[in-house]
């Protein structure tokens, strides 16, 4: 006999987008608008001054627009049939269906642009230098523009492994040498450490005083993660200061806000954790926007093949190297090439359903056997960005029904649709 007990974390309904979905649909749509103006700009006037490179440039940058649209439209019919019971896990993978595609297209341009670099190196034409590295230029300046508005003012992903401090004149350190996952802070109320504790255990915060005594007499933490959510741990008193008495969501990836209060007044500091040792970057992979990654790559490869674009006019104008103006671009289809690839194996993975997260998959496995039961199968796919699917069969000598092992599980916060099977040992 097996007790079978299939359910879904919630029963509001398969929606598994993205958490910035919305936005990042209307910074694609922004993008589409700046290139084809930029597309009907160069064509237009190509066309009004007798221009060939404009139109070249014009037609290229259209390659562009239209795999931006092709995202933008990827985002749209998943936000508008996210409710669609034809849709048996949700549309969530719609964007990575569209960047799997875009990855097509990017590896096609990274052809032509090869294929026609060769040409060129064969049978070297004239060129107008000054016409060619303005256009150059102007395409990278649209492109810069672009990479801004769809990684909404952030070019670049920052992480600091550092904490900051507020108040008091005090200085934090964000130590490790009490582990990844403790860190060291000075406050009013002397040395604090303030850990992830989870040894055979769910995970809580344990804040520990240096000194014997301490006066603090309250405790607060707050956790703000990137997508913007907040969450308040209540503490309670413990051996040599307090812990927390909820349980830490999965995964521990946050700003952390630590106040305590008592009689020298209001001592408080920020601090950060960081996931450590994640293998392949499996935390990424399992929350990473695909579509929008495929949109940034391909305003992201037009700028690198315009820079080199410009490199090379500027070489083989001012030394007469006509060879080396094909030569870049051979090394620009290769770049392209090399994102293009990326794309698509990353892409392919989440549609071919691969574990996304193992880093996930060892948390599921350590919670349910704490407890002496066996995981007899687990199977681990994405849903969508920051949303896992799990199917899991255990084994028990205990007579533990599905909700004991889905209120354990609640640990893992990616986990957004849950099947669990439970059989007899």
């Amino acid at each position: 006999m097996s007790s079978s007990a299939p359910a879904s974390r919630s029963d509001h309904g398969h929606v598994f987008l993205g958490a910035d979905h919305a936005r990042n649909e209307r910074r694609t749509w922004a993008v589409i608008v700046l290139c084809g103006a930029m597309m009907v700009l160069e064509i237009g006037g190509g066309l009004m001054f007798g221009s060939v490179a404009l139109i070249a440039d014009g037609l290229h940058m259209s390659t562009h627009a239209g795999a931006l649209f092709l995202a933008a439209m990827a985002y749209s019919y998943a936000r508008k049939h996210a409710d669609d019971a034809r849709f048996t896990f949700g549309t969530g993978k719609m964007g990575d269906l569209a960047a799997f595609a875009s990855a097509i297209v990017l590896a096609m341009i990274s052809l032509l642009i090869a294929y026609e670099a060769l040409m060129r190196l064969l049978a070297p034409v004239a060129i107008n230098f000054p016409q060619a590295i303005g256009i150059a230029a102007l395409g990278l300046l649209v492109n810069v523009a672009s990479v801004w508005i769809l990684g909404g003012g952030h070019p670049h992903d920052h992480s600091h492994d550092h904490s900051h401090h507020h108040g008091h004149g005090d200085h934090d350190h964000a130590g490790r040498q009490h582990g990844e996952e403790s860190r060291r802070i000075d406050t009013l109320y002397g040395p604090v450490d303030l850990a992830i504790e989870e040894d055979g255990a769910p995970p809580r915060f344990r804040i520990s005083f240096s000194e014997e005594r301490s006066s603090a007499t309250q405790a607060i933490v707050e956790t703000m993660r990137a997508q913007g959510a907040r969450q308040s741990f209540r503490m309670e008193p413990a051996p040599g200061g307090f812990a927390s008495i909820e349980i830490i969501p999965e995964p521990h990836e946050f700003s952390v806000r630590l106040r305590l209060e008592g009689p020298l007044g209001i001592s408080q500091h920020e601090t950060e954790f960081h996931e450590a040792h994640v293998p392949h970057d499996t935390r990424r992979t399992a929350t990473r926007d695909n579509n929008m990654r495929a949109a940034l790559v391909h305003v992201m490869a037009d700028a690198a093949v315009s820079c080199l674009v410009i490199c090379g006019l500027g070489l083989a104008w001012a030394f007469h190297w006509l060879w080396i103006d094909p030569l870049v671009g051979m090394v620009g289809a290769l770049v392209v090439a090399n994102w293009a690839y990326g794309l698509m194996r990353d892409a392919g993975a989440i549609l071919l359903d691969m574990n996304p997260d193992t880093q996930a998959s060892e948390r599921i496995r350590t919670i349910v056997e704490e407890s002496g039961d066996r995981l007899a199968d687990l199977h681990v796919w994405r849903l969508g960005p920051g949303h896992l699917g799990a199917i899991v069969e255990i084994t028990s000598p205990s007579a533990r029904d599905s909700r004991f092992y889905r209120d354990k599980l609640a640990q893992v916060q990616t986990l957004s649709h849950l099947t669990i099977e439970v059989r007899p040992q």
